[in-house]
Protein backbone atom coordinates (compact mmCIF):
# COMPACT_ATOMS: atom_id res chain seq x y z
CA UNK A 1 0.00 0.00 0.00
CA UNK A 2 1.58 3.32 -1.10
CA UNK A 3 1.42 6.12 1.26
CA UNK A 4 0.76 9.24 0.23
CA UNK A 5 3.61 11.39 0.60
CA UNK A 6 3.12 15.00 3.00
CA UNK A 7 2.13 17.80 1.53
CA UNK A 8 3.89 20.93 2.80
CA UNK A 9 2.02 24.24 3.12
CA UNK A 10 3.13 27.35 0.47
CA UNK A 11 4.88 30.08 2.40
CA UNK A 12 2.93 33.02 1.34
CA UNK A 13 5.84 35.60 2.90
CA UNK A 14 9.20 35.03 4.08
CA UNK A 15 10.01 36.31 7.44
CA UNK A 16 11.52 39.78 7.59
CA UNK A 17 15.48 39.65 8.50
CA UNK A 18 17.11 41.86 10.77
CA UNK A 19 18.55 43.83 7.88
CA UNK A 20 15.40 43.86 6.45
CA UNK A 21 13.48 45.43 9.38
CA UNK A 22 15.89 48.01 9.94
CA UNK A 23 15.91 49.09 6.06
CA UNK A 24 11.76 49.74 6.29
CA UNK A 25 12.29 51.59 9.45
CA UNK A 26 15.34 53.98 8.39
CA UNK A 27 13.55 54.35 4.54
CA UNK A 28 10.17 55.52 6.62
CA UNK A 29 11.92 57.94 8.56
CA UNK A 30 13.81 59.03 5.74
CA UNK A 31 9.83 59.18 3.85
CA UNK A 32 8.18 60.62 6.24
CA UNK A 33 10.55 63.68 7.07
CA UNK A 34 11.74 62.13 10.31
CA UNK A 35 15.72 62.95 8.81
CA UNK A 36 15.77 66.05 7.61
CA UNK A 37 17.46 66.45 3.46
CA UNK A 38 21.18 67.00 3.74
CA UNK A 39 20.95 65.47 7.41
CA UNK A 40 24.09 63.40 8.29
CA UNK A 41 23.15 59.86 9.22
CA UNK A 42 25.57 59.13 12.17
CA UNK A 43 26.06 55.79 12.67
CA UNK A 44 26.55 55.06 16.73
CA UNK A 45 23.06 57.13 17.81
CA UNK A 46 21.32 54.98 15.05
CA UNK A 47 22.94 51.94 16.30
CA UNK A 48 21.83 52.55 20.01
CA UNK A 49 18.25 53.66 18.08
CA UNK A 50 17.84 50.94 16.45
CA UNK A 51 19.79 48.20 18.74
CA UNK A 52 21.79 47.17 15.71
CA UNK A 53 25.28 46.54 15.27
CA UNK A 54 27.65 49.07 12.95
CA UNK A 55 27.44 46.65 9.98
CA UNK A 56 23.64 46.54 9.88
CA UNK A 57 23.70 50.34 9.76
CA UNK A 58 25.80 50.33 7.16
CA UNK A 59 24.50 47.79 4.58
CA UNK A 60 21.34 49.62 5.58
CA UNK A 61 22.79 52.71 4.06
CA UNK A 62 24.45 51.46 1.11
CA UNK A 63 20.93 49.64 0.56
CA UNK A 64 18.97 53.39 0.79
CA UNK A 65 22.06 54.99 -1.52
CA UNK A 66 20.82 52.79 -3.87
CA UNK A 67 17.44 53.41 -3.65
CA UNK A 68 18.49 57.21 -4.14
CA UNK A 69 17.26 58.04 -0.32
CA UNK A 70 20.88 58.44 1.16
CA UNK A 71 24.13 60.10 -0.40
CA UNK A 72 27.27 59.49 0.66
CA UNK A 73 29.88 62.57 0.77
CA UNK A 74 33.56 62.61 0.78
CA UNK A 75 35.06 63.96 3.84
CA UNK A 76 31.30 63.88 5.60
CA UNK A 77 29.96 60.17 5.03
CA UNK A 78 25.74 59.72 4.35
CA UNK A 79 23.58 62.48 4.33
CA UNK A 80 19.91 62.06 3.46
CA UNK A 81 19.47 62.42 0.03
CA UNK A 82 18.26 66.04 -1.38
CA UNK A 83 15.29 65.73 -4.00
CA UNK A 84 15.16 69.07 -6.68
CA UNK A 85 12.42 69.72 -9.68
CA UNK A 86 14.94 68.12 -11.97
CA UNK A 87 14.95 64.65 -10.50
CA UNK A 88 11.56 65.02 -9.88
CA UNK A 89 10.77 66.12 -13.13
CA UNK A 90 12.61 62.90 -14.65
CA UNK A 91 10.74 60.37 -12.06
CA UNK A 92 7.31 61.90 -13.05
CA UNK A 93 8.44 61.43 -16.95
CA UNK A 94 9.70 58.24 -15.99
CA UNK A 95 6.42 57.55 -14.28
CA UNK A 96 4.03 58.84 -16.97
CA UNK A 97 5.55 56.36 -19.53
CA UNK A 98 5.44 53.27 -17.92
CA UNK A 99 2.13 53.70 -15.85
CA UNK A 100 0.30 54.69 -18.70
CA UNK A 101 1.05 51.99 -21.34
CA UNK A 102 0.45 49.36 -18.06
CA UNK A 103 -2.67 50.63 -17.33
CA UNK A 104 -3.55 50.84 -21.13
CA UNK A 105 -2.22 47.27 -21.81
CA UNK A 106 -4.17 46.00 -18.88
CA UNK A 107 -7.34 47.78 -19.69
CA UNK A 108 -7.43 45.53 -22.79
CA UNK A 109 -6.20 42.18 -21.87
CA UNK A 110 -7.07 41.43 -17.82
CA UNK A 111 -8.83 38.30 -17.13
CA UNK A 112 -11.74 37.50 -14.82
CA UNK A 113 -10.35 37.37 -11.76
CA UNK A 114 -8.45 40.51 -11.85
CA UNK A 115 -11.19 42.98 -10.77
CA UNK A 116 -11.64 42.13 -7.72
CA UNK A 117 -8.23 42.26 -6.59
CA UNK A 118 -8.00 45.68 -8.08
CA UNK A 119 -11.43 47.09 -6.36
CA UNK A 120 -9.73 45.44 -3.32
CA UNK A 121 -6.37 47.00 -3.95
CA UNK A 122 -8.73 50.67 -4.58
CA UNK A 123 -10.86 49.86 -1.42
CA UNK A 124 -7.41 49.32 0.57
CA UNK A 125 -5.92 52.90 -0.35
CA UNK A 126 -9.10 54.91 0.24
CA UNK A 127 -9.42 53.27 3.79
CA UNK A 128 -5.57 54.10 4.43
CA UNK A 129 -5.99 57.81 3.14
CA UNK A 130 -6.72 59.12 6.80
CA UNK A 131 -4.24 57.39 8.46
CA UNK A 132 -2.07 59.62 10.80
CA UNK A 133 1.03 58.13 9.40
CA UNK A 134 1.42 58.28 5.24
CA UNK A 135 3.68 54.74 5.27
CA UNK A 136 0.23 52.83 5.02
CA UNK A 137 -0.97 55.17 2.41
CA UNK A 138 2.31 54.57 0.83
CA UNK A 139 1.88 50.70 1.15
CA UNK A 140 -1.90 50.82 -0.29
CA UNK A 141 -0.99 53.06 -3.05
CA UNK A 142 2.19 50.78 -4.31
CA UNK A 143 -0.07 47.72 -4.16
CA UNK A 144 -2.24 49.16 -6.15
CA UNK A 145 0.24 50.23 -8.60
CA UNK A 146 1.25 46.43 -8.69
CA UNK A 147 -1.99 44.62 -9.46
CA UNK A 148 -2.09 47.10 -12.53
CA UNK A 149 1.56 46.52 -13.76
CA UNK A 150 1.46 42.60 -13.26
CA UNK A 151 -1.66 41.83 -14.75
CA UNK A 152 -0.13 43.91 -17.88
CA UNK A 153 2.52 41.36 -17.52
CA UNK A 154 4.82 44.77 -17.25
CA UNK A 155 7.09 42.84 -14.84
CA UNK A 156 10.66 44.68 -15.70
CA UNK A 157 8.80 48.07 -15.88
CA UNK A 158 7.56 47.26 -12.39
CA UNK A 159 11.09 46.29 -11.45
CA UNK A 160 11.98 50.12 -12.77
CA UNK A 161 9.36 51.57 -10.90
CA UNK A 162 10.40 49.85 -7.55
CA UNK A 163 13.99 51.09 -7.50
CA UNK A 164 12.32 54.54 -7.82
CA UNK A 165 10.38 53.93 -5.33
CA UNK A 166 11.83 55.59 -2.44
CA UNK A 167 12.31 58.15 -4.43
CA UNK A 168 8.22 58.26 -5.53
CA UNK A 169 7.37 57.73 -1.87
CA UNK A 170 8.84 61.09 -0.67
CA UNK A 171 7.14 62.95 -3.92
CA UNK A 172 3.36 61.39 -3.15
CA UNK A 173 4.32 62.37 0.57
CA UNK A 174 4.74 65.72 -0.55
CA UNK A 175 1.25 65.94 -3.11
CA UNK A 176 -0.88 63.85 -1.62
CA UNK A 177 -0.59 66.33 1.30
CA UNK A 178 -0.93 69.72 -0.60
CA UNK A 179 -4.34 71.44 -0.10
CA UNK A 180 -4.12 72.74 -3.75
CA UNK A 181 -4.40 69.77 -5.97
CA UNK A 182 -6.83 69.64 -8.66
CA UNK A 183 -8.11 66.49 -7.41
CA UNK A 184 -7.62 64.56 -4.18
CA UNK A 185 -5.78 61.27 -4.90
CA UNK A 186 -7.93 58.76 -4.43
CA UNK A 187 -10.36 60.27 -7.21
CA UNK A 188 -7.17 60.15 -9.74
CA UNK A 189 -7.23 55.97 -8.62
CA UNK A 190 -10.48 55.71 -9.09
CA UNK A 191 -10.84 57.16 -12.47
CA UNK A 192 -7.95 54.97 -13.68
CA UNK A 193 -9.60 51.99 -11.95
CA UNK A 194 -12.74 52.38 -13.79
CA UNK A 195 -11.19 52.79 -16.91
CA UNK A 196 -9.48 49.98 -16.52
CA UNK A 197 -12.44 48.39 -15.68
CA UNK A 198 -14.24 49.80 -18.26
CA UNK A 199 -11.35 47.61 -20.80
CA UNK A 200 -10.99 51.68 -22.31
CA UNK A 201 -7.28 51.66 -22.76
CA UNK A 202 -7.34 55.19 -23.94
CA UNK A 203 -8.82 56.53 -20.85
CA UNK A 204 -6.99 54.40 -18.80
CA UNK A 205 -3.76 56.09 -20.21
CA UNK A 206 -5.23 59.52 -20.01
CA UNK A 207 -6.66 59.23 -16.48
CA UNK A 208 -3.09 58.23 -15.99
CA UNK A 209 -1.33 60.77 -17.27
CA UNK A 210 -4.25 63.51 -15.61
CA UNK A 211 -3.15 61.90 -12.28
CA UNK A 212 0.54 62.37 -12.84
CA UNK A 213 0.44 65.65 -14.18
CA UNK A 214 -1.31 67.24 -11.16
CA UNK A 215 1.12 65.52 -8.67
CA UNK A 216 4.14 67.49 -11.06
CA UNK A 217 2.34 70.43 -11.13
CA UNK A 218 2.38 70.43 -7.36
CA UNK A 219 5.64 69.03 -6.64
CA UNK A 220 7.08 71.58 -9.41
CA UNK A 221 5.60 74.49 -7.46
CA UNK A 222 6.89 73.40 -4.07
CA UNK A 223 10.13 72.15 -5.07
CA UNK A 224 10.85 76.06 -6.92
CA UNK A 225 9.58 77.36 -3.73
CA UNK A 226 12.18 75.63 -1.67
CA UNK A 227 14.55 74.08 -3.88
CA UNK A 228 14.90 70.82 -2.61
CA UNK A 229 12.84 68.39 -0.60
CA UNK A 230 13.31 65.55 1.71
CA UNK A 231 9.76 64.37 1.69
CA UNK A 232 7.56 62.47 -1.16
CA UNK A 233 4.42 62.32 -4.25
CA UNK A 234 1.53 60.86 -5.46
Amino acid sequence: MNTPKPVLSKIEQAPQTLRDIVQDRMRTAIIEGHFAPGERLVERPLCDQLGVSRTVIRETIRYLEAEGLVDILPNRGPIVAKLNWDQARQIYDIRRQLEGAAAAHCAENHGPNFPKRLKKALSDLSARMNDSEWIGVMSATTRFYQVIFEEAGHTIAWDIVQRLNGRISRLRVLTLSAPDRTSPGISHMTAISDAILSRDATAANMAVQAHIADASAIARRFLSDEKEVGSGSA
